[in-house]
């Protein structure tokens, strides 16, 4: 049970990010795991933060929905999480896939503000109108309830799903430069976050961060600020531009990526390390057509291009008609994208720019939870318990067999 645990902790692990192009919500962390209702269980459980991160993916209809935590550094030490929980948490804070801070106070509105990101959270912040008026928008504030099976999330103005906002102006000043935090070592703003970790060699290969991907800094008293260290940061020149881009199979959005100044990115069947890879998704027709490395995505000097390294060529849709007169093949051609163009590797596989999709087309999207361990077992009556408990070769012996309620057939390892 406790493997399968941890192998839920790795699921969710990979749903964090800080990244700015690539977060779709906000969330404080403390909450989420305190939100008791959700499963009954325990007092704090981390597995409550895959049951919003699977509620959010229901609701953008979309695979492996990222998502920008934000917690309080007293969590790391909270009594009333698993010791592997807490070990876990400390991981995710020292890579740099959480953020981490003494205290929460409006961070999670701060970061929501910079960024334009929806807030998932049960408080309404009405003490915080004035200074974010957004709150009041519909879809910026998303609660999570408990809904069938899990956790839903229901706005709290209109009726709508999560939506993301402008950035304000503060916001886009802070993002055009990158910080460095003089704390050593600091995941947010110490160059290559998660270098120092204590628990850099565990990291995976496709956490590793790209060139940029810094979080927004805090203000204080105006200046941009280290949330974790409270330190003022220094100006580490500007951000290179980035630009998210999204992989569409067969009407479904699968995969979201970022294309960075100067750092062209090869997609493809299988291309080499570095590379976004396609051919779990496709079909065996589309994997023979697809090459290894099939385009080479461009970002330079604020234009995206994409340039065909295939054997049988690309298509281009012009702002993304689905036309077959208005469809362009380049081969072995270098052409720029306007904002709606869609590449097209084979039909019914395209990528475009992540914000031509407001949704990802999936109904039940694979939920991180998938590995959560959960037992059925028989109800027992009462006088039957101690015989049961002695029998240690039934089918019930690798089971542990809990006191006999008369309520639920059902046991989940949530609860224990």
């Amino acid at each position: 049970m406790r493997f399968e645990i941890s192998k839920v902790l790795d699921a969710i692990e990979r749903r964090l990010c800080v990244d700015p192009a690539m977060a779709r919500a906000v969330l404080d962390l403390s909450e989420v795991v305190r939100y008791q209702d959700l499963d009954q269980g325990r007092p704090a459980s981390m597995l409550r933060l895959g049951m919003v991160i699977d509620a959010l993916g229901r609701q953008l209809a979309e695979e492996d929905v990222p998502v920008y935590v934000i917690l309080p550094r007293a969590l790391l030490s909270d009594a009333d999480l698993t010791s592997n929980e807490r070990m876990v948490a400390r991981r995710w804070a020292d890579d740099g896939l959480v953020e981490v801070v003494p205290q929460m106070n409006d961070r999670v509105l701060e970061v929501a503000d910079i960024l334009g990101l929806p807030v998932l959270s049960r408080e309404r912040y009405e003490g915080h109108r004035g200074s974010y008026p957004w709150i009041g928008d519909p879809g910026r504030l998303i609660a999570p309830i408990v809904g069938h099976g899990g956790a839903a999330l229901v706005a709290r103005v209109g009726n709508g799903q999560a939506t993301p906002g402008a950035q304000s102006q503060a916001g886009l000043r802070l993002m055009s430069r990158l910080w460095r935090c003089p704390e050593n070592p600091c995941a947010s703003f110490g160059g290559d976050s998660g270098g120092d970790s204590f628990f850099a060699d565990l990291r995976q290969p496709e956490q590793e961060s790209r060139p940029g991907a810094q979080p927004p800094p805090t203000l204080r008293q105006g200046a941009p600020t280290c949330p974790r260290h409270g330190t003022r940061l220094s100006d580490g020149g500007p951000r290179p531009a980035a630009e998210a881009l999204a992989i569409r199979v067969g009407g479904v959005v699968r995969q979201r990526f970022v294309v960075v100044e100067d750092e062209p990115l090869e997609v493809g069947r299988a291309p080499d390390k570095g590379g976004i890879m396609l051919g779990q998704w496709l079909s065996d027709e589309a994997r023979k057509w697809i090459s290894r490395a099939h385009v080479r995505f461009d970002l330079r000097g604020g234009e995206l291009s994409v340039t065909d390294v295939s054997t049988n060529g690309t298509g281009i849709r012009p702002g993304g008609s689905m036309d077959e007169d208005d469809r362009l093949i380049i081969k072995r051609k270098k052409r720029a994208l306007d904002p709606t163009d869609l590449v097209e590797l084979y039909p019914g596989v395209h990528v475009g720019r992540a914000r031509n999709w407001t949704s990802g087309g999936v109904s039940d999207p694979v939920s991180v939870l998938t590995d959560a361990p959960t037992m059925s077992l028989r109800v027992v009556p009462p006088r039957c318990a101690p015989r049961l408990r002695r029998r240690s070769a039934c089918r019930f012996a690798s089971e542990p067999v809990p006191r006999w309620s008369g309520k639920s057939t059902r046991v989940s390892s949530w609860s224990r």
